[in-house]
């Protein structure tokens, strides 16, 4: 599904991408160049048509090579999803094509925003309107994709003086806005994953997103998460597959869980598709939830088999250090935002309403 020259790039590099050794400035020009972006859309908006599945495939195989260069699409394509979902045309028609063509980045911004719709957590920025707009105060505290050389991050905003939150576009070169330098991260670190500090940073009109921050979260959600997945499935079928090099001999005993937890994981991945195709995570995001918790459970157990399937070997630094890397990417999948923990919680809490 990728072109040829972007998974040999990937697999090149994806020891440098994870451990911050290759410059996180090529990656979204090399996943532009391969034509990845513009899956999943319109042509008449500049894509290459199909829907948010294609996406979720050609996401899914980038993943498989390399989860630093897959975690910098998911922010690329999400921000993307955003811009399609909002009313405002003229933001869209000005930002889009350098978006699809990987000259400016967009970075979500969202997280926190994810956490506020479920009542996890306040929301971390807040406006003061002014005539021409807003100043904006607060603080972002993990972002990816904030290309050093342009970005525009979307935010979720409070207003000072009341009313519903709203969504936001800022873009990097305001006045008042900080990036931080680059996190350092166990893994996925040429990502460009910094924070951001907002001290009245003044945002005009025309860069609003949505008014509603709570009508246009939900909306987004399924794009937001779903997209999110890939990350699991590139990661778990890439385990699998190291697995089926391994099954002969003596560990062919693990032939059949092999054959098991790649049947489980497509089962899954078949229900992410159709959920998102039908709508229905729209109305049931807590269906939604299971399956992201289902696909990174079973990334860790794919990962867990291939350990067991490569001996020794996965110890070794000359033959272990794709599977050492892999492992390291695992332990991001639960923690990515929303956590498995904050849906654990969310379900719990949609349960207890419901019993109520």
């Amino acid at each position: 599904m990728l072109d040829a020259q972007l998974s040999e790039w990937l697999d090149a590099q994806a020891q440098a991408l994870d451990q911050g050794q290759c410059d996180p400035q090529q990656v979204l020009a090399r996943l532009a160049g391969a034509e990845v972006l513009r899956v999943g859309i319109d042509p008449a908006q500049g894509g290459s048509g199909g829907d948010l599945t294609d996406a979720l495939e050609v996401m899914a195989s980038v993943a498989s090579h390399s989860l630093a260069a897959a975690f910098v699409c998911w922010g690329q394509r999400a921000f993307i999803e955003y811009l399609l979902h909002s009313p405002n045309a003229g933001l869209r028609q000005r930002l889009l094509p350098s978006l699809l063509s990987g000259e400016l980045a967009g970075a979500t911004g969202l997280s926190n925003a994810m956490k506020f719709l479920s009542g996890i957590e306040a929301l971390q920025v807040r406006a003061r309107e002014q005539e021409q707009g807003w100043s904006l105060n607060g603080r972002l505290h993990w972002v990816t994709n904030l290309r050093k050389s342009g970005f525009v991050v979307a935010a979720a905003i409070e207003r000072e003086e009341g009313g519903a939150p709203f969504i936001l576009a800022i873009p990097d070169a305001l006045p008042g806005l900080q990036r931080s330098d680059d996190l350092q991260l166990m893994a996925l670190q040429s990502s460009n994953t910094a924070a951001l500090e907002l001290n009245q940073v003044a945002v005009a009109r025309d860069w609003l997103l949505h008014e509603d921050a709570r009508v246009f979260l939900p909306a987004v959600r399924p794009a937001f998460l779903g997209l999110q997945c890939a990350l699991a499935i590139g990661l778990a079928r890439r385990a699998l597959s190291e697995v089926e090099k391994h099954v002969e001999g003596a560990r062919s005993i693990l032939h059949e869980p092999l054959l098991e937890q790649r049947q489980h994981l497509e089962q899954t991945v078949g229900e992410l598709k159709s959920g998102l195709l039908d709508g229905r995570f729209l109305s049931q995001p807590g269906a939604l939830f299971r399956v992201r918790i289902a696909l990174a459970e079973a990334t860790a157990n794919a990962v867990q088999l291939e350990l067991q399937a490569s001996g020794g070997k996965a110890y070794l630094s000359e033959f272990g250090s794709g599977f050492a890397r892999r492992w390291r990417e695992s332990a991001f999948v639960p923690i990515v935002t929303p956590s498995l923990v904050q849906l654990r919680a969310e379900l719990q809490r949609q349960a207890r309403n419901a019993a109520a």
